[in-house]
Order: structure tokens, then sequence, then C-alpha cells
């Protein structure tokens, strides 16, 4: 979305006016990357500035629960179910591009009764690592490519999905990456999505079909993270909507499909001086520099222990696995697609590092907070990353944790960093992902039925 700098309240109602808005969507990213909040008139928005939400609201699991006897969490979450205030972010405001009546959507941040930012919401922890790097002054950018599935409708979730039908009548049952022509197959989808996202502001950039059978990716032009988090947050509501009026799911779900790759939210990473806008990645001389080093020691150091966010579910650890494009070690290369991150071939001002670790059902503003922690830790820390790896790194060993329980320990752990997130953020999202483990734990499969029922 365009960046609004120094976009005013008085600035926000006149684009309102312009526009004629009857109704604004107040949303609210929670741990999980959904939209909460309220639907206003367009009168009580102006008047109120503002509205309150209990701060559970952004203590719940994917499924609406909440932990039941974890101290940490209580210590952080009040037990009296308390308002936080939400206040509007006027550079955030957009339209809906799917309403029938004049409908805008704009991001609200949280705040507890002396003013102070809730620590433990997703754009809270964004603005916390994205203030130490000011503090350094330094600039971060990010560049997401997002990949995702379109499926059939399914009405029964003890069913496989299963590929849409396209303009040929026909669903997709091979691998058909970089085709044309299966882009092409669902044209009148992104054709509105296009149109959406030019209404919306969004600045999406290249369309290309995945691996995958139904598997497209989209990448979003590179801008400062706490803006492209919302646009990566609007732009996975905006395809879902425009999906369903086509009678088809689009799924950010890392691993939807038992025989196909998974999803994967590829980040791109740079940092400038903010005085002068010099790459810090590279040297005056064009080189790579220190800080690009350090920066990668960084990631591999400490992304295992930050895997819980960067694959958040049971499901996103079904897309780690040896041999398919994702990776499973926190090697790097040059332009190499097999290890956790690449560096692409570019120019010295364009030195960039690619997280390939993040999955697609990550929340964006967590997910770049941590890739971007971890960077920071590296920088400041001055560690020295390893070798580069030369060649396929599929055959190398497990290096990232393979499963959610040890991905939370990692991240428990690691108290450098919880420091840059904060302790109570940790607190509570290790909580909810202990709750979502909990509830999985209690859900027998089709494969334990089968293979279990009649032969153990």
């Amino acid at each position: 979305m365009a960046v609004r700098k120094n976009f005013t309240f008085s600035d926000m109602d006149l684009w309102l006016n312009q526009r004629q808005v009857t109704e604004i969507e107040c949303l609210v990213p929670d741990l999980t990357g959904v939209a909460r909040g309220k639907i206003l008139p367009r009168t009580k928005f102006t008047n109120e500035r503002g509205m309150r939400m209990p701060e559970a609201v952004l203590g719940m699991t994917v499924t609406g629960n909440y932990p039941a006897n974890d101290v940490a969490y209580f210590r952080a979450i009040s037990q009296t179910d308390r308002d936080m205030v939400l206040r509007p972010d006027p550079s955030t405001i957009t339209m809906v591009p799917w309403a029938l009546d004049p409908t805008a959507q704009v991001i609200h941040d949280c705040y507890f009764s002396d003013g102070s930012l809730v620590d433990f919401a997703p754009r809270s922890v964004l603005r916390r690592v994205l203030k130490l790097y000011a503090d350094k002054g330094w600039a971060p950018s990010v560049g997401p490519e997002l990949e995702f599935y379109l499926t059939a409708r399914n009405n029964d979730p003890d069913l496989p999905l299963r590929s849409p039908i396209g303009r040929s009548g026909r669903a997709e049952t091979s691998r058909q990456i970089y085709s044309i022509d299966a882009v092409n197959e669902f044209d009148p989808l992104f054709e509105d999505i296009y149109d959406f996202c030019e209404l919306m502001q969004l600045d999406v950039d290249t369309l290309i079909h995945e691996i995958g059978a139904g598997q497209f990716g989209i990448d979003l032009l590179s801008c400062e993270p706490l803006a492209m988090a919302d646009n990566v947050f609007f732009f996975k509501r905006t395809l879902r909507e425009a999906a369903l009026k086509h009678n088809m799911y689009a799924t950010f779900m890392a691993k939807p499909l038992a025989n196909e790759p998974g999803s994967a939210m590829h980040v791109h990473q740079g940092v400038t001086d903010s005085g002068t806008g010099l790459n810090l990645f590279s040297t005056p001389q064009g080189a790579p520099s220190p800080a690009f080093y350090h920066y990668i020691g960084g990631l591999q150091r400490y992304m295992p222990a930050a895997m819980a966010l960067a694959a958040p579910y049971v499901n996103s650890y079904r897309r780690i696995v040896r041999h398919t494009t994702a990776p499973i070690n926190v090697q790097w290369g040059l332009d190499n697609r097999t290890v956790g991150f690449r560096v692409p071939e570019s120019t010295a001002q364009e030195r960039k590092v690619e997280n390939r670790v993040i999955g697609a059902d990550a929340n964006p503003y967590l997910a770049f907070a941590v890739t971007l922690a971890c960077g920071y830790l590296g920088m400041t820390e001055e560690i020295a990353p390893s070798a580069m790896t030369v060649g396929s790194a599929h055959a190398l060993d497990f290096e990232l944790p393979r499963g959610l329980p040890q991905a939370l320990g990692l991240l428990r752990a690691e108290d450098k960093l919880r420091d840059v997130l904060g302790e109570r953020f940790v607190d509570v999202y290790a909580a909810i992902k202990d709750q979502e483990h909990l509830e999985f734990m209690t859900v027998i499969s089709p494969w334990e039925r089968e293979h279990l029922l009649l032969h153990v």
C-alpha cells in the first residue's frame, strides 16, 4: 500500500469524504494474523477516534481458546478481561473493494489505559524491533514473495482438498511451474485481485505459477517493514475474498496438499544507513561488508530458536522436509535455493539476503520482526557466518526444529531473542502455541485409523 507519511486524522477525514464512505472496518491483526475488530458507521468512527476491545483478543489460539493454567501467560494478560484502547493508524486507511456500500478499512494499534503500547500485539512487536534499528541509524526494508494455493470449495474438513476447476472446465492434475497458460486458467479471479489491489493501492508485482498443482506466488515491492506487514495483512484478506467470489478457496496454509510442495513467504531483507541511504551490506568499493556477513551469521545463530514464529502451526513443519523446495538447514549461498538463506545476484546497492525458511502461514508482523531481530543480533554481536555452501544443501543434516514443541522449547530458552522481541510477548505467544498443540493432539488422524486400528 502506498505509504502516507504524516497522514493526519484531518487528512483521513478528507479522504473518507472524497470517497463518500459510509462504514469503517476497524481492524486489529491478532497473533494468527486474523483481522479482529468492529464495524462502525462513519459518523461514529469520526466522533470517537478509536474504540475498546478486550485484550484477551490478542491471547487466543487459532481455534479461539485460551491457555488454562499457564502462569507466565496470566502474568501478561489480565484475568479480569480488561479493555485495550484501540487507535487508528491513518496511514493504513484504504477501501474494502468487495463491500456493497462504500466501506473503508483501517488498522488500529493497541494501547493500555496508561497510554503505552500493548507489547504482545503483533504490530507492537514489530515496532519494538524497528526502534532498535532506528536507534542505530539503520533503516531495514523487506520484500516478500508470498505463495498460496487455490482449491475447490471444501465443506467437509475430513476430506482432502482438490484443485479448482479453471476456464477449461478441468482441474490441474500435474505440476505447471511458471506456466502462463495455467495462470490464464484463472484469469477472471486474478483480474479481480489486481483490480482490488489497485483500488487499495497495494503494490503487488509479479504473479507466477509455482511448482504445486494450483499453487501460485506473488511478489510485493520492497518497502519499510511495518508498511509491508500491513500490505501482506491486507493482501491475504483480499485474496481470500476474491477467491470466494469465484467459488473457490485461497489458502496460505503451509502444507495444504499431501503430495504437493508447501507454501512459503520468502522474505528479501536489506539494511541502509538512515542518513546516507547507502546499503550497509556493501563496502564503498562494492564488496560484501562485515555487516552483511554478520547479518547472515545472526540468521544462522538465532533462526532455529525463532522457528515457532516463522512456522507457527503443527502443519507448518510438514513443509520443512528434505528434497522439497523448503530448506531444512541454516546454510547460506549465492543464488542457491537449497539453503535457508539465499543471497540473490545483485548490484552492490541492492545487495540483500533472502530468508527462505518462513512459511506462508506466518503472521507477517511477527515474521518480519523475528527475521530482522536475528539479523540485528548478528550485526550487534558481530557473529561470523559459516562458510558459504556451494552446491545442493538438501542432503545436509537437519538444523531446524522438526515440530512445534521443539521450536517452542528453543524460543523459550533463547534469552537474547526474548529480550529483543519482548519477554511478555514470548510468554503469551508460547503459551498460546502450547495450547494449540494440546488441542491438535486430541484429534485422531485418518493415518492412525488406517494403520493402527487393526495392526497393533
